[in-house]
């Protein structure tokens, strides 16, 4: 009997794993083959992979896109985590009902959907670009500044916060460290890896941010990496192998850092959990 369950566990999780990776062994097989291959489904790596590389690079600003997109999702991720880790450390530590009652109205803007708050950030980025044009529509900031934070990353850290040990807070405060002195000193040191999860989260989610992006960037300097794939999908006559090395290379970073930081972040979302 154990045997049987142990085989079908087996058989279940190695079909998973199967389904789970097609697509990306698809998309890098793809990269290899010419367009017409691609569209009749070849399954069989092609020799066209450094000629699609060189057409990619031919046809798109490739470098100024990865640029782009890495300087949003660094900058984004950094402020992210420290003005999430700081409100989700004052609304646990220093508790009250006013406090409580700030939280769950944070907590309730989780349900509003982005669409919805689209028109209005958009006209409010549009009235600054006569003050401030770096803050304004088609700058980096613009991108950067609504997603900068936000309530599930603040919800994420009193999560953890709950689970760090008030001894420490007591004994820095006695040894006669102040409030930012206790955060920046010993909090964040003891929870790195809950920052660990918390910037991947973010990192991914700006990264691939696609939206917010296409409404506000309007010059072809300041595209990012999904804008660029986007443009070269919508064209009359698409290339997809072109297409499908494009997609390779703008999931690298993303791959690349989960799995640097794929412990640490198994780690902290069990903690925030228990």
């Amino acid at each position: 009997m154990r045997k049987s369950k142990r085989i079908f566990t087996y058989v279940f999780l190695s079909i998973a794993s199967i389904v789970s990776i097609f697509p990306f062994l698809w998309m890098v097989v793809s990269a290899t083959n010419k367009s017409v291959d691609v569209t009749k489904g070849r399954l069989l790596p092609g020799s066209h992979l450094i000629e699609n590389f060189k057409n990619l690079l031919d046809t798109t600003d490739l470098g100024t896109a990865l640029w782009n997109s890495a300087v949003v999702s660094v900058i984004t991720t950094v402020l992210a985590i420290v003005i999430a880790s700081l409100a989700g450390y004052g609304f646990e530590i220093f508790r009250s009902k006013v406090k409580d009652a700030v939280f769950n109205v944070l907590l309730l803007s989780m349900m509003i959907p982005f669409a919805a708050l689209m028109v209005p950030l958009y006209r409010m980025f549009a009235d600054m670009s006569n003050s401030a044009p770096l803050l304004g529509i088609d700058s980096k900031a613009a991108v950067m500044l609504p997603t900068v934070t936000t309530a599930f990353l603040i919800f994420f850290f009193r999560q953890s916060t709950k689970m760090f040990p008030k001894d420490m807070i007591e004994a820095g405060r006695i040894d006669g460290l102040s409030e930012i002195g206790i955060f920046f000193r010993i909090f964040m040191p003891t929870m790195k890896t809950t920052y660990a999860a918390a910037g991947i989260i973010t990192f991914m989610s700006s990264w691939n941010n696609f939206l917010w992006p296409l409404i506000v960037l309007q010059s072809p300097e300041q595209k990012t990496i999904p804008l660029l794939i986007s443009n070269l999908g919508s064209g009359y006559a698409p290339d997809y192998g072109i297409i499908m090395l494009a997609i390779v290379i703008a999931t690298l970073p993303t791959a690349l850092v989960f799995f640097l930081m794929q412990k640490h972040f198994v780690a902290g979302m069990m903690g925030s959990i228990k």
